[in-house]
């Protein structure tokens, strides 16, 4: 398979959804893996639903992936130009479907939007669908029902009209799918789909088989929601003379709801507390204002390593693929039919392993930001030493700063119930000694500490369970935690003995209060 060329053809009318993305990034891996070119077209002839700053979002959020195209709007290439309302501007749509009028498979319909509800509700009364098809076509007002003299008048008028495709009665219309195989549609359960609304702009459908022609797309990688309208698309390619051109289809599997029971939407993530887009997008209503993937914390190769798998399985018991290793792994024979649940905590697993091999140094450029956002000024190599610590222990970049805040500022609780169960009030001088004997300790590095921790704990007659838990509470406010000793030669001999006063001073309150 060579010379492939895909496109991701997203419309600017909102966030992108992280299924969008999934669709990029297997278009993007076949290009790569054939040595083929993977295309950006903005679909924006929808004009009623366009979104301002919806562009840019996309495609910073393919950026933040890695899934940079070849050709698209801002890159260039010989196809352009990549947004369709300016190839509408050059007429290439309405030249092919006045090509459609003139071969007799679309007609000019002149029906009024109060028209087309009247006989909906009419419908509707008899307990029926409406649909503009085969079978009512020769009902309603158009160049079908119409003289030719009548419609010509109405053209000349400037009477609104739109253009519909002429599906025929009585027909299958097969698809040879790469994922799902042969798929058949009857051709009278098809509406007559319109081609060219009254405003002059091109539908989806009309505007979709034209630049895919036009851009000598190979094949279109697509959700399974588009299965359907690919009847109408294959009609299209046969009446345009385009049928032996025409691109391969492959249908992905839909992305499931984390409980496995239907598609994931925009409105999950709110309900569930999950990111289900790339990026944060601000909106000006809070409830169509969402969390990204980034901004919750993931790393964008765990994000696609993750995606990747929803849907296509490698064949082997590897998990983790970098980006160039998907390129050299996937195919489109791997995918599957079946929706893919949207398995939040294995998402967070591959960003975990991800953070676990990266250097401590890149994580510490990483983190440092949320720190700045919190308050928090340290040098880098603070930083990274503190990375190294807890890089075993998060699952998300913000949950260095949220787990790991103690490092930075004080300790805002203790775990109480452990404090109850743990302090002894008549231990305190003995604990008081211990924390004289660090804050003599010279060289406060991870390995004295534990001496002088070890010596205590051998003079003093105390067990190592009576001591590490106390630390721990007093440094860190709970039980948890990485390393004690290196954790204690981060924070330092002046913080170490400040909380440790502080702690016992605590402890002695909570004890005694009960």
């Amino acid at each position: 398979m060579t010379g492939v060329r895909v496109r991701f053809a997203p419309s600017p009318t909102g966030a992108l959804h992280i299924g969008g993305v999934r669709t990029a990034l297997y278009n993007y891996l076949l290009a790569k893996k054939t040595g083929g070119t993977f295309i950006v077209r903005i679909e924006d002839t929808d004009q009623t639903r366009y979104i301002e700053g919806a562009e840019d979002y996309i495609m910073e959020s393919l950026k933040w992936c890695g899934l940079l195209p070849d050709e698209g709007p801002g890159i260039g290439g010989d196809y352009g130009p990549y947004r369709q309302s300016e190839r509408k501007e050059k007429g290439l749509y309405k030249k092919y479907a006045q090509q459609l009028i003139d071969n007799g498979h679309a007609y000019f319909a002149f029906d009024t939007a109060e028209e087309l509800t009247a006989i909906r509700s009419k419908f509707e009364a008899e307990k029926k669908t409406f649909k503009y098809s085969s079978a009512t076509r020769m009902d309603m007002t158009n160049s079908l029902t119409l003289s030719a003299e009548e419609t010509q008048k109405r053209l000349a008028s400037n009477e609104p009209y739109t253009i519909r495709l002429k599906v025929p009665a009585d027909e299958l219309v097969v698809i040879n799918d790469l994922i799902r195989g042969e798929v058949t549609f009857q051709s009278n359960e098809l509406d007559d789909k319109i081609m060219l609304k009254s405003d002059g702009m091109p539908t989806y459908h009309m505007a979709n088989i034209v630049d895919d022609h036009l851009m000598k797309i190979t094949h279109v990688i697509r959700g399974e929601e588009w299965l359907p309208s690919t009847a109408h698309h294959v009609l299209l390619y046969r009446y345009l003379g385009w049928e032996e051109e025409m691109p391969q289809f492959a249908h992905l599997p839909l992305i499931l709801k984390p409980t496995g029971k239907g598609k994931l939407s925009k409105r999950d993530g709110d309900k569930l507390g999950i990111p289900v887009f790339p990026l944060s997008w601000d909106a000006a209503t809070p409830e169509d204002s969402f969390q990204g993937f980034r901004e919750f914390g993931f790393l964008s190769e765990a994000v696609n390593n993750f995606l990747a798998f929803l849907g296509w399985n490698p064949g082997t018991e590897q998990e983790i693929f970098s980006l160039n290793e998907l390129c050299e792994a996937f195919s489109l024979e791997r995918i599957g039919k079946s929706g893919a649940r949207f398995d939040f905590e294995k998402a967070k697993w591959f960003n975990q392993q991800y953070i676990i091999t990266m250097t401590d140094e890149k994580l510490a450029e990483l983190i440092q930001p949320l720190l700045l956002g919190k308050g928090y000024e340290f040098d880098q190599d603070y930083i990274a030493s503190f990375c190294g610590l807890m890089k075993e222990r998060v699952s998300l970049l913000t949950d260095f700063v949220d787990v790991g805040y103690y490092f930075f500022e004080d300790v805002r609780t203790y775990d109480e119930k452990n404090v109850r169960k743990r302090w002894k009030t008549d231990r305190r001088d003995l604990f008081e000694s211990l924390s004289i004997a660090l804050a003599s300790t010279e060289d406060f590095n991870a390995e004295n500490v534990e001496k002088v921790v070890k010596t205590f704990i051998e003079t003093s007659g105390l067990k190592f369970g009576e001591v590490f838990p106390i630390l721990r509470i007093a440094l860190a406010g709970s039980m948890s935690g990485p390393d004690l000793f290196k954790m204690m030669a981060l924070l330092g001999k002046e913080r170490v003995a400040e909380r440790l006063k502080k702690a016992f001073n605590y402890f002695d309150e909570v004890c005694l209060a009960v």
